[in-house]
């Protein structure tokens, strides 16, 4: 029973770490983004090519996931730069779809649908965290930094930038501020630190394959920071912890095993749509869609 406590943490800090990603991009400056799940792979993906196949450490195979991502996600937004509204939404899922194509079709590099096992344990200076509680610890601390980091743009200037051009944009361009900047560093933000989330979780399951990292998937998270609250960091661990946990509380309700899943999905369904037709703006939300 611990050991799958310990494997419901592990899992609760990624997709926090996610949660926290994307809401700097989607709660603090406003632009509706289904790509996370796109940036999320490509952290994985080089964790599980630079440790299963060239033998580097964890921690650097993240760093370059990081740096990876970030190129990425600066020349995916300045692309998305040029949409506005509906049309952004539209130019990220379509990201989403070509890194997913990727990741199937570049065999050489990805194995394509088969995935890239044996990708490697964290290690550091002769520690390894193969041990699933040691792991939770080192999520848990990933997660402290991913947060930290993102409450310092939250707070700071930029951020208070970030929330002027969500509310209006147009008002602060007369003030001589470049917008675009601000809408592009974000992206590559949020993108970065999407990729350590994947790097944690392809060294987790030490397997990886496109399975994970369809739009659904992005789809989920952006339902976990809706739930949560856009624009407010706590709402995103909040609703990480719900959608993550909740699933797992309903194994627990005594249901006929040839339904049970599917009941299990209807009442997920169901606590959702009630919880945004009476709180539109999340648990702990400032700002709605």
């Amino acid at each position: 029973m611990i050991d799958y406590f310990v494997h419901i943490s592990i899992l609760f800090s990624i997709y926090a770490i996610l949660s926290l990603s994307l809401n700097l991009v989607v709660g603090y400056a406003g632009l509706v983004s289904v790509a996370q799940a796109a940036f999320y792979g490509i952290g994985a993906y080089t964790t599980a090519i630079l440790t299963a196949t060239l033998g580097f450490n964890f921690f650097i195979s993240v760093i370059v996931g990081i740096l990876v991502a970030a190129i990425l996600g600066f020349l995916a937004g300045l692309v998305f730069s040029k949409f506005r509204g509906d049309y952004y939404v539209l130019a990220t899922l379509a990201f989403n779809v070509i890194i997913h194509s990727i990741f199937i079709n570049w065999y050489d590099l990805t194995h394509g649908p088969l995935g890239i096992p044996g990708v490697l344990k964290p290690n550091l200076f002769g520690l390894s965290f193969s041990p699933n509680l040691l792991f939770f610890i080192l999520s848990l601390l990933f997660l402290v930094a991913v947060y930290g980091v993102s409450r310092f743009i939250a707070q700071s200037s930029f951020g208070r930038a970030l929330k002027a051009i969500r509310e209006d944009e147009s008002a602060l361009k007369v003030f001589g501020y470049k917008t675009s900047v601000f809408k592009l560093s974000v992206f590559v933000a949020s993108a970065s630190l999407a990729a350590v989330a994947g790097s944690l979780f392809a060294s987790y399951l030490t397997f990886v394959d496109p399975s994970t990292f369809l739009l659904t998937e992005s789809i989920f998270i952006l339902s976990i920071i809706i739930l949560g609250g856009l624009g407010n960091l706590k709402g995103s661990l909040l609703g990480a912890f719900i959608l993550v946990l909740l699933p797992e509380l309903l194994r627990f309700v005594g249901l006929p095993d040839g339904i049970a899943a599917q009941i299990r999905q209807a009442l997920y369904g169901l606590i959702l749509i009630v919880l945004m037709l009476y709180r539109p703006q999340g648990l702990m939300g400032e700002y709605k869609l």
